[in-house]
Parts: C-alpha cells; structure tokens; sequence
C-alpha cells in the first residue's frame, strides 16, 4: 500500500468540458463506474465490454441505451445532494475536476459531491437514483455492490477515509435512503491489483479479457461486438477444447428437459384436480367453499392478448408498407441446436 500522506492528482478541470471531451478522457483510465466490470460484477455490461471501449473498438450493433434513466439520474444529482444535506445537517459542495491516484494515474475519479465533517476532515458523496422496484436492494443498511466498488476507488484515490452512497427511489424526501462506508485497506489493496491487472494485462497489453459474466449479459456482448447472425457465413470448425463445454451443455440441456417435462405434467394435474370446480363456476369469475372453519376464494378471471398472424403481417406490409415501417420493429434472438453423434 502507499503511504496514506498522499494527495490525487488532478487531471483536468471538468467545468465547461463537453461530452466527447469527458469521453476521450475516460478511455485513459478506469473510472469509478468502471470497477464493477473489472470484477465482473456489473450489471451493465462485461468486463470484455469495458476493455473494447479503452481500446476504442466501436460496437458493430449500436444498442438503444436507456438515454432517459441516464438523464434523470443526472438531473437529480443535486436534488438528492440537497436531501442528503438536510437530512444530515452536513455542509455538501462540487470539486469539478477530474482526479487520478498518484501512484496508479490509470485509476481515475470524477465524484459527485465532497460533504464537510463536524470535525473539519472531508467525506465523499455519491448520489443515485432508482425506481421503487430496485428499493429493495437497499435493504438492511445493504449498498448494491457495484455501488460500493465505485466509491471505495474513489476513497482509494482521494485518500479519504468515509463516503456516503445517497439514493432516491421515488418523489418525496421520504423515499430516500443513504449509507455510510468506511475506508477498508485490505479491501483497497486487492481492488488495487484487480485493476492493475486489468489495465497492464488487458488494455495496455492489448488482449482480451476472458467472458466471466452470467447468460444475456455475455450473449448481448458477442452479438454487440460480433454483428447479427448471417445464415449465408461459413460453418465454423471449433477448437477440440471446447468439446467439453458443449458436452455439459448437452447434459444441462436434458435436466432442464427433465424438469419441464414434470412441470408440463404438474400443469395438467392442477387443471384436472379442478375440473369439478370450473365446472360449478361456468361463466361466474368467482366463487367461494367453506368447511369446517375455513374459507377458500376462488378467482378464475380471463386473460386477453392482442396479436397478429403471420400471414397478415405479411398483408400489413405489401399492402400498407408505410404504417407496416413506423409500426412494426424486428428484434433478433438466436435458438442453439446442438447434435451428437459418433465417428
């Protein structure tokens, strides 16, 4: 560990810095946000992801991001700020600058808030934000990881000691919530050569990180990275190596089969034990059963969906090809098909 007498570099000031500018200059480090794909944590994206976009390799399939949760959470910074200050009485102001540590300038800060302590020592504010769904991950003083990743670099970087990690989940200051957390020099040291890891033998070295992550994450990536599938592309041949991951594949593949084939037979059992039931009901959305001391409620409420075949689509489109562009969009999936067999 460095000695704990340091102070952050500053990069750069970040006062009238326009978006490409902030963007070129994220590409030379890892920033707070980034951590989290270092680990392979992050919700967002991989850590395979993190290392195309400091090499500059630009996505082949440009996704649609979710532009406006990125600007709510921007524009309210300074309203969570604000909550958090008289919530806590605690003085919050702005340092627009970029920082880097001293002794690893790849790792970079750009936080949100400083806030002054009773005992004149500063602390780091992080603000958030998340919709009602999310609150849960609040819960029992927790902090979503990739949220603690982000400002123990910070800490790590600032040489400060406390953060706070403020969060707002719905429109009044009673759907709020903040935590504490303090400097951990174990943790900081490991989180430290996870990232000098990743930076000296991935990004500097020029070599892709292995995919780590769970299922869509990493699926999402490949088709982002790689382009859409092409029927007309060239059959693949594979490194024997990899025979061992479809083998477990194939194995995967029967247990889940397994199981749906017990849940299809559940399904048809819990339709016929209540045949004598629907057949009370008739067209009735409800009904009730007593015995013995108990009631029963039951609701047998209809569902309706909406859709279209195939052949009219197909109508839709040769007949009225305008309202067909505006109305129907195209998303791709790709079904696996893998088959065994002796040679």
């Amino acid at each position: 560990m460095p000695a704990l007498t340091y102070t952050p570099i500053i990069v750069v000031d970040t006062t009238n810095m326009d978006e490409s500018t902030w963007h070129d200059y994220r590409r030379k480090g890892i920033g707070g946000s980034d951590v989290a794909a270092v680990y392979g944590q992050s919700p967002f994206c991989t850590t395979r992801d993190l290392y195309y976009t400091k090499i500059g390799v630009k996505p082949v399939i440009e996704e649609e991001d979710n532009w406006v949760a990125k600007k709510y959470g921007h524009l309210l910074e300074d309203l969570v700020a604000e909550i958090f200050s008289r919530k806590t009485g605690l003085r919050v102001y702005k340092k627009s600058y970029l920082y880097a540590h001293p002794d690893y300038p790849f790792m970079q800060a750009n936080v949100d808030f400083f806030v002054e302590m009773p005992d004149g020592s500063e602390a780091i504010l992080e603000c958030k934000t998340c919709n009602y769904n999310c609150r849960d991950k609040w819960d029992n003083d927790a902090v979503p990881f990739n949220y603690e990743l982000q400002v123990r670099h910070y800490m790590a970087i600032m040489n400060i000691s406390k953060a706070f990690v403020a969060c707002l989940y719905g429109n009044n200051d009673n759907e709020f919530v903040y935590r504490t957390i303090d400097r951990d020099l174990d943790f900081e040291a490991d989180m430290i050569e996870q990232e000098k890891f990743f930076w000296y033998d991935y990004v500097q070295a020029g070599v892709e990180p292995p995919y780590t992550e769970t299922g869509e994450l990493v699926l999402a990536s490949i088709r982002k990275y790689k382009g859409a599938a092409d029927k007309s592309a060239s059959t693949v041949v594979l490194d024997p190596t990899l025979a061992s991951a479809i083998q477990k594949y194939l194995e995967l593949r029967e247990i889940k089969l397994s199981h749906e084939r017990e849940a299809k037979k559940l399904d048809e059992e819990l339709k016929t034990v209540m045949v004598p039931v629907y057949d009370k009901m008739g067209v009735s959305c409800l009904a009730t059963c007593r015995k013995d001391g108990v009631e029963y409620s039951i609701t047998y409420n209809p569902t309706y969906r909406k859709g279209i075949s195939a052949s009219d689509l197909e109508r839709l489109e040769t007949l009225h090809k305008n309202i067909y562009d505006d109305f129907v969009t195209k998303s791709e999936s790709r079904r696996v098909s893998v088959k065994q067999r002796t040679l």
